[in-house]
């Protein structure tokens, strides 16, 4: 069966002794009670919930799914309890600003939290994951009116939250949307039109759906630049916060997927329905990005947290499975068989998850802390700085993250046999539950694009350097230290390749851009590779630092694992940077009718 143990150590050490979380969280005003007292307490009762309460849900959710019958859509068995307990904890508002009911800690504690909801029920995570969301492109972008209405409700999880963004005959080409917004005389918009792969479209969950929707107004200019937002409730509000009739919002159907299964998928029709206007006319998508861009970093902990329970899974196993000899005589000669864990490509497996796993957690906090920075520090030049990494690695969370975890996933099942691909030991289900990560919120394709074609040049093209700057600076001190040379070495050869290719790109970039889309995916992943790097050498610096005390075991293991990345791993970026080079002749070369 899987199994889940909420990660607070490891989780404990990413935040303090590698980000140094307590001293950086400290010089941010609004931070200054996420102790590590409070938080380590706020994380061990996000884990007891994780384990006890939504893991539990995970597999009956999945094979009950969710039924629309007449015009309304149910959750499976025990979601709404569940809801209601994660109400009552107040869970949905941890990262909210206070003054709308929320508990205002930082996002680095709240991405912890998604992790661990994410590893233990990724359907049920989903709901208020994307509620969040919605949050976030309200208070930024809507009036004070708006926020006072719709947030506390939100905050409170007694109202949810959606992203309307998809059409039938457009997906990523958001310029080809139809749905209409009229103005309806009362400062209000009427609108019509019909929405698909809606996650939480309809559920039972909460007492009212508030859908931001992208709509075009009449006479809107064509493509992008004539999408506007707007906030559609699926039940009316009144201006005094109470509800209303129900609006003209209604679930056409409900998608039978691969996986997420808990998660209803819904066909949303929109009847001539009451809306309000977020944020000027036009921009909408501008708006949207709020919402989208906090979506894409939380898809890629989905893909860390289903990876970790494919790992916790595929190990305990593996300690139990007895199944041949070790190749180097037997391991123990009085049972019939050695447990699995010691055959060398069992343990190629284990320690590929492991690696990817603990290192993806360290990159995912460092976004998260410099989100932190970047809203919060008093500082405007490090306000900046924080604001341009985030930008820069968030295509790289969502796509190599998520390619990670699916990787991962597979690996776990594949640890497992022929058992794995069964349902009732649960390794298939987190297969199907992780391939959409790469799929939905932008394709990790279109993230690659987005990495290649904005970030290298935006801002005149200083984004990359806010990530170089820290790693050539860490390269530079750790080179004197003891013990570091096994770690250093590798991360700066593929640091090199990576600074190399990064200016390749941007110098050929603006004459061939269609090298850009020949290169984006393997770059993507040779700057993921080059991330983790950096975060496995320094925590082998912290791990070096600290074996002669109580935890020397755990220590070690960090160790032992930064050996495996840099010398099994990190090697990648030598091939990927020879196909990036390549360019894109041999993929243009066949002509379309040949496919």
């Amino acid at each position: 069966m899987a199994q889940y143990q909420a990660p607070l150590r490891d989780m404990r050490f990413v935040l303090y002794e590698l980000l140094d979380a307590g001293r950086a969280l400290a010089e941010l005003p609004g931070c200054e009670e996420a102790t590590p007292d409070l938080v380590g307490a706020v994380l061990e009762e996000a884990g007891r919930i994780a384990e006890e309460v939504l893991f539990p849900l995970n597999r009956s959710g999945d094979e009950e799914g969710c039924r629309l019958e007449d015009g309304q859509v149910s959750t499976p068995r025990g979601f709404r309890e569940a809801y209601r307990l994660f109400c009552e904890g107040g869970w949905p508002g941890i990262g909210a600003d206070p003054d709308y009911g929320g508990q205002g800690l930082p996002t680095l504690v709240e991405f912890q939290v998604h992790e661990m909801w994410s590893a233990a029920n990724v359907a049920f995570s989903l709901y208020p994951v994307l509620t969040a969301g919605a949050y976030r492109a309200i208070r930024a972008h809507a009036d004070e009116a708006l926020r006072r209405r719709f947030l506390p409700p939100m905050v409170e999880g007694r109202w949810s939250g959606t992203m309307c963004l998809t059409e039938a005959h457009c997906g990523t080409d958001l310029g080809l949307l139809r749905t209409r917004a009229v103005p309806a005389g009362d400062g209000g918009y009427r609108i019509t039109g019909t929405k698909i792969f809606i996650t939480g479209g309809d559920q039972d969950l909460t007492e009212n759906i508030v859908h931001l929707v992208l709509a075009r107004l009449p006479d809107a200019p064509e493509g992008v630049r004539g999408i506007s937002l707007f906030l559609v409730p699926k039940r009316k509000v009144r201006e005094d916060g109470s509800l209303g009739e129900a609006n003209g919002v209604s679930p056409g159907a409900i998608e039978h997927k691969m996986g997420i299964r808990g998660a209803a998928t819904c066909v949303m029709n929109f009847d001539d329905a009451e809306g309000y206007l977020v944020g000027p006319p036009n921009k909408g998508l501008a708006c949207m990005f709020t919402m989208m861009n906090l979506e894409r970093l939380a898809i890629g902990m989905q893909g860390l947290g289903l990876g970790e329970v494919a790992y916790q899974s595929a190990a305990a196993y593996a300690r139990e499975r007895l199944q041949g000899r070790f190749m180097g005589g037997p391991r123990d000669p009085d049972r019939p068989a050695d447990p699995i864990v010691v055959h060398p490509d069992v343990r190629r497996m284990l320690l590929t998850a492991r690696a990817y796993n603990e290192g993806n957690r360290a990159l995912c906090a460092w976004a998260a802390l410099a989100i932190d920075q970047a809203e919060r520090h008093p500082d405007p030049a490090v306000r900046e700085a924080a604001d341009d990494l985030v930008a820069l690695l968030t295509p790289i969370i969502k796509a190599f993250v998520s390619d990670c975890g699916f990787e991962v996933c597979n690996l776990g099942l594949q640890v497992f046999g022929g058992h794995g691909y069964i349902r009732e030991h649960g390794m298939e289900q987190l297969v199907r539950d992780a391939r959409i990560a790469q799929i939905y919120e932008g394709t990790n394709g279109i993230q690659a694009l987005d990495l290649v074609r904005r970030k290298l040049f935006l801002h005149d093209g200083r984004l990359p350097g806010r990530f170089f700057a820290p790693v050539e600076a860490f390269v530079r001190e750790a080179h004197g230290r003891a013990g570091m040379g096994e770690f250093v070495v590798p991360l700066e050869d593929a640091l090199r390749r990576l600074r190399a290719v990064t200016a390749w790109l941007q110098e050929e970039g603006p004459q061939r851009p269609e090298e850009l889309g020949a290169a984006a995916t393997d770059y993507l992943r040779m700057f993921g590779l080059t991330a983790l790097a950096y975060l496995w050498a320094r925590a082998a610096a912290v791990a070096l630092e600290r074996l002669d005390g109580p935890e020397r075991p755990f220590y070690e293991g960090k160790l032992a694992v930064a050996r495996f990345y840099m010398q099994r791993l990190l090697p990648q970026v030598h091939a990927l940077e020879a196909a990036v080079r390549a360019g894109g002749a041999t993929l243009m070369a066949l002509p379309d009718e040949a496919f």
